[in-house]
């Protein structure tokens, strides 16, 4: 596609981004307006309500929704697999595990440790997942269908050892454990929007500096270290980086699935397989994407709140059996 063209898409969605974050921060159980909130001194509830509850939420969907889509092409990526999600391939899964340890064994750490401790946890937990996924993968167990059933197999252990910290866990430590799970962005606040950006905008960074070398990687990684790439150093740092994003979106969120299957699969269709358009553009439409998810979740049930993964995953679920039927008629043909 031409470059052109490229940036058209990149501009609109931006400005469909700025559209629905503005959307968002209006809506909710108290509908709020623009203009009310102009007429109304800064001291206003409405303006308490929409500094301190809507904006960090919607500043936070907007974080998560990029990091979980950029992670989801960044994955699809490196195996050369279109069905290689976090979700699926049991990272977010490594990643939940390790929160609910935190969650249930904790270590009494002083405030400003514990505050950091989660995003840890949920780091160390997706790096060793993700890293015994693309150790399957590298030792030719990288074709559809053991991928996946390899995937299955981590989601199911870690399913496993969650019921079991769940049984072992009190009421309060239970309740969070089920919230968590299901995900939700009702935790937003503004020191935990502080350590996502921190953690996150970097890692997104730091990958789209990387996108000619992911390029390359689809070719073989023979011909791309004949190309003057290092495919292991690179192979590790964006294994890294993924694992950070999706450890931090876990760690404040909970598992949100299929947002990094679905949308970098609609932007092949727009803007082509170029990872140096595809990465932003993953990002921004993962943005719109979670931030639509969480106001229809805000909305729909009001005054109660819906899971925003619940949400994501009515969507993702068919999105994934029409790619397991497409790829098997393929097969077919």
């Amino acid at each position: 596609m031409a470059t052109t063209s490229v940036m058209r898409w990149l501009g609109l969605m931006a400005i469909c981004m700025l559209i629905v974050m503005l959307m968002a921060a209006n809506f909710g159980a108290m509908p709020l307006s623009m203009r009310t909130l102009l007429r109304a001194p800064l001291s206003d509830m409405a303006w308490q309500i929409w500094i301190n509850i809507r904006l960090p939420r919607v500043l936070l969907a907007v974080l998560l929704g990029m990091a979980l889509a950029v992670s989801g092409a960044v994955m699809q990526g490196l195996f050369r697999n279109p069905l290689a999600d976090p979700g699926l391939l049991g990272i977010s899964s490594g990643a939940g595990l390790a929160v609910a340890i935190s969650i249930v064994i904790p270590l009494g750490l002083p405030p400003l440790l514990a505050l950091w401790l989660p995003t840890l946890a949920a780091f160390v937990g997706s790096l060793v997942v993700t890293l015994l996924i693309f150790s399957f993968s590298r030792l030719a167990l990288g074709n559809l269908s053991r991928l996946l059933l390899v995937g299955i197999a981590i989601n199911a252990l870690c399913g496993a050892a969650v019921g079991v910290l769940s049984w072992l866990s009190n009421d309060q430590q239970l309740r969070q454990l089920a919230l968590w799970g299901m995900g939700s962005l009702s935790a937003a606040q503004w020191p935990s929007l502080a350590v996502c950006a921190v953690l996150i905008l970097p890692a997104l960074i730091a990958i789209q500096l990387r996108a000619r070398r992911l390029n390359l990687l689809q070719l073989g990684e023979e011909d791309a270290h004949y190309m003057g790439i290092d495919v292991k150093r690179t192979q590790r740092q964006l294994l890294v980086l993924s694992a950070l994003l999706v450890g931090t979106a876990v760690a404040v969120s909970g598992i949100i699935g299929f947002v990094g299957l679905v949308v970098p699969h609609l932007l092949r269709f727009c803007l082509g397989s170029d990872h140096r358009w595809m990465l932003p553009g993953s990002a921004l439409a993962g943005a719109i994407l979670l931030l639509l998810a969480d106001t229809l979740a805000r909305t729909v049930v009001v005054p109660a709140e819906m899971p925003v993964g619940l949400l994501t995953s009515l969507l993702g679920g068919p999105w994934f059996l029409w790619l397991i039927l497409r790829e098997q008629r393929g097969m077919n043909e």
